[in-house]
């Protein structure tokens, strides 16, 4: 079975507080076309103008560092069919105390908070739940391959440091944010993949992540 973990980007979306909504239109439309086809032949080409972080995105070691891995350094071997579980917790700040007893080295480790519940709301920008700079250490230490979470920031966005991308990104281990729909997969026996467009010199862009259950029993 296949879940889809992705928002859904729409015209006038916005992510992130701040930061403009996509304006998506017709760069040419299916009525403008067919004076360039056969009588009963059209086609459609669409245009968007939008900034990296919309949507469901990753980021990549280049978003936080000048020399970083950026988009299209990244293995595809780290993005996609990995090995991934879901740690799930409450509260706003998750320490490393939530991901004690769990197995993550070489896997993806998405985090379900709860709050893309408020998705698409005013609520989303306030009070969202964040890993805390042990958590970072802990997952980086703990071998993690990749840290996903279905929240507004994986950082407390009143720490302008941002140490969570800080520890993750240095490591090499890309973060998935703005997942959804993480309370349909099990706790483990899925794999991940989140995979970017191959850009070279952007750091961070959408992306269809989703999970494949293997483990149906």
């Amino acid at each position: 079975m296949i879940v889809d973990l992705s928002q859904t980007i729409r015209h006038g979306l916005i992510t992130y507080k701040g930061l403009p909504a996509p304006v998506i239109c017709d760069f040419l439309s299916r009525e403008a076309s067919k004076k360039f086809y056969a009588e009963g032949t059209s086609f459609h080409i669409g245009r968007i103008d939008m900034v990296a972080n919309t949507g469901t995105y990753l980021d990549s070691p280049f978003h936080r560092s000048e020399d970083g891995k950026d988009l299209s350094e990244l293995e595809l071997s780290s993005l996609a069919g990995l090995d991934a579980l879901v740690v799930r917790v409450s509260g706003r700040a998750v320490d490393r105390s939530a991901f004690l007893g769990f197995d993550v080295r070489g896997k993806a480790v998405l985090v379900e908070t709860g709050w893309s519940r408020h998705w698409d709301t005013d609520q989303y920008f306030e009070g969202h739940s964040y890993l805390t700079r042990d958590a970072a250490e802990h997952l980086r230490d703990a071998g993690a391959a990749l840290v996903g979470i279905d929240s507004y920031n994986i950082d407390d966005t009143a720490d302008t440091a941002r140490p969570v991308h800080t520890v993750l990104l240095a490591a090499g281990i890309p973060i998935v944010e703005h997942m959804c729909n993480l309370d349909q997969l099990p706790a483990g026996g899925f794999t991940f993949t989140a995979v970017p467009p191959k850009i070279e010199g952007m750091g961070t862009f959408p992306v269809r992540a989703f999970a494949v259950i293997t483990d149906q029993a």
